[in-house]
């Protein structure tokens, strides 16, 4: 029996980073919001991420970016070397006029942390909160969307799919499926006290990314310095060969066998018993269907070269709740006219920022002739010359 709940004016399929920023930008502008998720409770599976500008900005306009630098880390700068001999090729300085220029600085933290800020952020603002509440599917009837989980139904004047990279409301407006990179990620997070005075030392200032041939590390501070992230990627042979089991600890030591002694360290520093295949999709340009639209990764996920899945679900709950603003006179929202707005403004954006991701990603990981002209142009590079960035950290 599919058990109605009393209506709300969004619903929301999903409580990850995508689905609460949305949860809490919606209520606090005045709107009932309910959040179904399907684990069993709040949680954020992962290390650490990076938020750069474009999303501090969001949280700052929700009165959060205090909490998100208590709890994380403003880094020094973003350090690019070569995995194979150690050199530092060029940096991004974080500082006062990193600062000027966009507004809001560079953040990393611990994932859970940003979601636990979230979460706390909803319930003040009063978000209904459902755990261990799976959709099924989703419908537009008349005026109103329709998500069923499990044998209830739930009706709102819009509905959100923020259920991630593999959403399953997402085929209501694609066919298409995730894409595997080939590529592999492994993580760990360590306290600074078992790490080496050496690496804490660099690792506690700065975000550092070592590019190697097939491969890159990267490591940065979490949670007020206490703590060090390292990510390795790597391309996976057992993959080019059509193998459905890829990505083994053995490849990941095969993949880094040519790289520097602090490269080397920091595989040390991994977790050996998961990993994360990397997938995106293609972009698409359609997010909305009736009354139902896409959001984060259910619309536009990415490789995570340039740091900004995170970034850019903050920046599609800001997105929709302006335009909700804009369409809104004394009674109701134009809620479709909303929807069509949101999708016009974020897909394309969106569809610059995942295509970007996969061309820095090929530029990482280059060997060779081109290994040697990339690490030229990077030294060459001005560090306080900003505006190779501008496009996506600006306002």
């Amino acid at each position: 029996m599919n058990t109605p709940h009393p209506d709300v004016d969004v619903v929301i399929a999903g409580g990850g980073i995508a689905g609460l920023g949305n949860a809490y930008a919606l209520a606090t502008a005045g709107y009932r919001v309910r959040v179904l998720e399907r684990a069993t409770e709040f949680t954020e599976i992962g290390a650490g991420l990076q938020l750069a500008p474009n999303a501090t900005r969001v949280l700052r306009d929700w009165n959060l970016l205090d909490h998100v630098v208590d709890k994380g880390v403003v880094p020094r700068r973003v350090v690019l070397k070569d995995a194979v001999d150690g050199t530092e090729l060029t940096h991004l300085a974080l500082d006062d006029q990193f600062l000027h220029r966009y507004g809001a600085p560079y953040v990393v933290i611990h994932r859970s942390d940003l979601l636990g800020i979230l979460l706390a952020a909803c319930e003040r603002a009063g978000v209904e909160l459902l755990p261990d509440h799976t959709v099924d599917s989703a419908e537009t009837v008349g005026d109103r969307a329709v998500l069923h989980a499990g044998g209830q139904q739930h009706t709102a004047k819009v509905a959100l799919a923020a259920d991630g990279l593999r959403s399953a409301l997402r085929a209501r407006v694609s066919n298409d499926e995730p894409i595997p990179s080939g590529y592999v990620a492994y993580r760990g997070t360590l306290p600074v006290t078992q790490v080496s005075n050496e690496l804490a030392d660099h690792a506690l200032r700065d975000v550092v990314v070592h590019f190697g041939p097939g491969c890159h590390l990267v490591q940065y501070p979490l949670r007020s310095g206490e703590m060090v992230n390292t990510v390795a990627v790597f391309k996976s042979p057992a993959f080019q060969r059509g193998e459905s089991q890829w990505g083994a600890p053995e490849e990941l030591d095969a993949a880094f066998s040519g790289t520097c002694e602090q490269v080397q360290r920091g595989l040390t520093f991994l977790w050996r018993d998961r990993n994360w295949p990397m997938y995106d999709r293609a972009p698409i340009p359609s997010w909305v269907d009736g009354r139902i639209a896409l959001t984060g990764d259910a619309a536009h996920p990415m490789l995570q070269y340039l740091a900004q899945g995170a970034c850019q679900a903050l920046e599609d709950a800001h997105c929709l709740v302006g335009e909700i603003t804009k369409l809104s006179d004394a009674t109701e929202p134009d809620w479709p006219g909303a929807l069509r707005a949101f999708q016009a403004t974020r897909t394309q954006r969106t569809a610059q920022v995942q295509s970007a991701a996969r061309v820095w990603g090929e530029t990482w990981h280059v060997d060779g002739f081109a290994r040697a002209l990339r690490n030229t142009l990077f030294r060459d590079r001005d560090p306080a010359d900003y505006r190779h960035i501008d496009w996506l950290y600006g306002a």
